[in-house]
């Protein structure tokens, strides 16, 4: 065999090196019913990823609000118990300096019994503001979740 044979040879097999696969399948055509049963698959599975969408949205949105809330609520707590501690700290320091000016012992007694009676009258009220504070902590935070299945529930009683 020569060179240009076995290099025509070579180049037609260099085209297509499957040639030797290729054979021609046979065609049919896709039943209506199996096509109807694939279009409303598809749509179906566009509508429940469109419901798995907002719900996850709308499960997004939740989660943010609540955080805010939680923690707008911690934070006037906190401001609330500096507040409280800087005036029980001013009020002891205030005791110390009238003890410190007392001349008598009697005078030392009555002093502390002041004391005492005003400091338990504002530990009292700091404890009903610190209640007050806590419920609406916790309120305000729950809202948001509390609307949330409440619509959950009256969309699934409409469905």
């Amino acid at each position: 065999m020569t060179a240009t044979a076995k290099s025509a040879k070579a180049g037609k097999t260099a085209g297509n090196p499957f040639e030797a696969f290729t054979f021609p399948a046979p065609t049919f055509e896709v039943p209506s019913a199996f096509r109807d049963l694939a279009e409303k698959s598809v749509s179906t599975a566009r509508d429940t990823y469109a419901k798995i969408k907002s719900a996850t949205d709308d499960a997004t949105g939740l989660v943010e609000e609540t955080f805010e809330t939680a923690r707008e609520g911690a934070f006037a707590i906190g401001v609330k118990t500096l507040d409280a501690a800087k005036s029980n700290s001013d009020a002891s320091f205030e005791f110390a300096r009238e003890l410190f000016g007392a001349k008598t012992v009697s005078e030392m007694i009555e002093l502390q019994s002041t004391f005492a009676r005003k400091q338990f009258d504002a530990l009292t009220e700091q404890f009903k503001e610190f209640q007050v504070l806590g419920e609406k902590f916790v309120t305000d935070t729950a809202k948001p979740v509390t609307e949330q299945v409440e619509k959950t529930m009256k969309d699934l009683k409409v469905a």
